[in-house]
């Protein structure tokens, strides 16, 4: 399936708007594994956006903050914030609580990541 996400970097006036195209399940049936693949996809499209045409480079989950919001037209929108800027995805049909449970997992997972992003 193919996520929507807006990112925005610090100095800018302008969002801008791409995808995250390797989440294996729609979201009522997300694993935690479908979560970390969201998150680091947004990571991933904010460092795509500050450093365009420029090789990937690895992600981590730590020192980030982040919600999961009601989106007004219905389902839930998760927003990541950190120094470079803030990146928002979605919106996705799934439960609040279940969403932030996952989210809750995947970050604190010991050994997760040793890159920081």
């Amino acid at each position: 399936m193919k996520c929507p996400v807006d990112v925005w970097l610090r100095g800018t006036n302008v969002a801008t708007t791409s995808t995250i195209d390797d989440v294996a399940r729609e979201p009522k049936a997300w694993t935690d594994a479908d979560v970390r693949c969201v998150l680091e996809g947004m990571l991933r499209a904010m460092d795509r956006t500050k450093r365009p045409g420029e090789e990937d480079r690895a992600v981590a989950l730590r020192g980030l903050s982040w919600i999961v919001n009601p989106y007004e037209d219905g389902g839930v929108v998760i927003a990541i914030e950190i120094t470079v800027g803030a990146v928002v995805a979605g919106p996705f049909d799934i439960d609040k609580g279940t969403l932030e449970a996952m989210i809750a997992r995947v970050l604190t997972e010991p050994g997760a990541s040793q890159n920081v992003h």
